[in-house]
């Protein structure tokens, strides 16, 4: 199984206290940090994505639960009216976040903020967040925003403006529990409810006709 390269020093933190703890007989002390080492691994997996083929298709970023679809919204990052589709990964969800068109990044922007219950709805405008604005070759655009969540304290965003990314490409992630929203033109026509669990890079969540 692959793993994210932000995982590696915490899993070999746990693994090497277990191992000493172990050593000195300290059962449960070295059974609790094994079991926290096993717990990261499975945490930061990285398992491989085969986006769906297709013309106008827009991809889950992240994989979670749809918690809300909002018409018209805006995000205080900056200004941008669509669909608001918002996907709450728990922290037994791959917290891996693919590119959902294949495109240029526009712009980046990050805001400091609060670290609220990534479920709840307030999480989207006061948090910690990272937004990405994605053009593709028709010119059409997505928002995509990394929120940090009661229990992540690190957004991870390798993508920069000005890079080109592939639909399903790995742009980042977020550690143990969050939010990612996903903001849609309103000539997007969405194709998930909510309470449905989606997959990055997999799931389709809107098309452009």
């Amino acid at each position: 199984m692959r793993i994210a390269s932000e995982g590696y020093r915490l899993i070999f933190t746990a693994a090497v206290v277990a191992v000493v703890a172990l050593f000195l007989q300290w059962q449960v002390l070295g059974l609790l940090f094994a079991a926290a080492a096993l717990a990261i691994t499975f945490f930061f997996r990285d398992p491989e994505r085969h986006p769906p083929e297709g013309r106008g298709l827009v991809l889950a970023p992240a994989d979670g639960k749809v918690v809300a679809i909002n018409q018209g919204a805006k995000i205080p990052v900056a200004e941008f009216a669509g669909t608001q589709v918002s996907i709450f990964l728990s922290p037994l969800d791959v917290h891996i976040n693919r590119t959902p068109i294949g495109g240029k990044v526009e712009e980046k922007l990050y805001r400091a903020g609060k670290f609220r219950a990534a479920y709840r709805d307030k999480a989207s405008e006061d948090n910690e967040q990272n937004a990405l604005t994605i053009v593709d070759a028709a010119g059409k655009r997505v928002r995509v925003v990394q929120i940090a969540g009661a229990l992540a304290r690190r957004i991870v965003c390798y993508a920069k403006p000005g890079d080109s990314l592939e639909i399903g490409q790995k742009f980042g992630l977020i550690m143990f529990g969050s939010r990612v929203d996903l903001f849609l033109p309103p000539d997007c026509r969405i194709e998930v409810r909510p309470g449905e669990h989606v997959r990055a890079g997999e799931t389709i969540m809107g098309r452009f006709a």
